[in-house]
C-alpha cells in the first residue's frame, strides 16, 4: 500500500514537503506552539501548495495516512498532517532487505 501511495507524483511531493515543512509552508502555517503535534501542516496549506482541489488533496492525504506514511490530528476546525517517521524508516529498511 505504501508503494501505491508513493506512485503518484503529488503524493510523493507532499511527503517530501512534509519532511521540512518550515521550508515549504512557512513557520506561521504550522500547528500552534502550545500543541504537541510538531511539524503538522493544515490540509488547506498543503492543498494550496499542490494546486489541486481540496477534495483531491484530502483523498491523497487519507490514502497516505492509511498506508502509514502520515499521521493526522484535528485541532479546532482544522486537520493537520505530518510524516510518520517511524513507519517511513521501517518501510525503507524493509525495502532494503527485500531489494
Amino acid at each position: 500500500m505504501m508503494l501505491k501511495a508513493l506512485s503518484n507524483e503529488t503524493r510523493y511531493n507532499i511527503l517530501k514537503w512534509l519532511k521540512h515543512p518550515e521550508q515549504h509552508f512557512g513557520p506561521h502555517l504550522h500547528v500552534p506552539n502550545h500543541d504537541d503535534f510538531k511539524g503538522g501542516v493544515c490540509v488547506g496549506d498543503i492543498q494550496e501548495k499542490a494546486g489541486l482541489a481540496q477534495s483531491v488533496v484530502s483523498n491523497y492525504l487519507l490514502m497516505m495516512q492509511k498506508a502509514g506514511l502520515l499521521e493526522s490530528k484535528r485541532i479546532g476546525k482544522w486537520t493537520y498532517y505530518r510524516r510518520n517517521e517511524k513507519m517511513i524508516r521501517e518501510f525503507i529498511e524493509q525495502l532494503d532487505k527485500d531489494l
